[in-house]
């Protein structure tokens, strides 16, 4: 059997302490470091969307990944600044989680990351003008967007040995 100490996602108490044990360890790397508050803004986006519920929406009869565009129209049709500051903060998450995850679901469909980058930065940058709070950390993100894929890529990528026994 494994000891815990071998496995650092079994060691930590929760999902959340987990991502932030990782994007402190990862921040190292990038000039400048993004902020304490933008870090744990990535961990707690990282911990909610390891619940399939905050990530799939159902439609049409069906659990799917509503797209970046559509996200967008959403947040240009909303009835007001709040509900436009909602779709754009879930649009900037998407296209942060999705990229940095699932960079091939992009590319199998001829989309580029140049377009992630640009969905998720630019929502981020009307956040940073416009939300109610967190300003600082939606401009940081909305600056660093491209260095956070990496980032956020590798604090969710596991090195250990995958066989039987870890996967159980």
């Amino acid at each position: 059997m494994l000891q815990d100490s071998l496995d650092p996602l079994a060691s930590s108490s929760s999902l959340e302490l987990y991502f932030t044990e990782q994007l402190q360890e990862g921040k190292q790397k990038l000039r400048p470091p993004p902020a304490d508050d933008t870090l744990w803004y990535l961990s707690t986006m990282l911990a909610r969307f390891g619940r399939s519920e905050s990530l799939f929406a159902f439609e049409d009869g069906r659990f799917d990944l509503r797209p970046l565009a559509l996200l967008y129209g959403d947040a240009m049709d909303a009835e007001n600044d709040h509900q436009r500051c909602l779709f754009l903060q879930q649009l900037g998450d998407m296209a942060l989680f999705l990229g940095a995850l699932f960079p091939e679901r992009f590319s199998s469909r001829g989309i580029q990351q140049d377009y992630v980058v640009g969905m998720g930065g630019g929502a981020y940058d009307y956040l940073a003008e416009n939300a109610r709070q967190n300003r600082h950390v939606f401009q940081e993100l909305a600056g660093m967007f491209a260095k956070l894929l990496d980032l956020v890529a590798a604090a969710c990528s596991r090195d250990l040995a995958s066989n039987d026994e870890t996967i159980l």
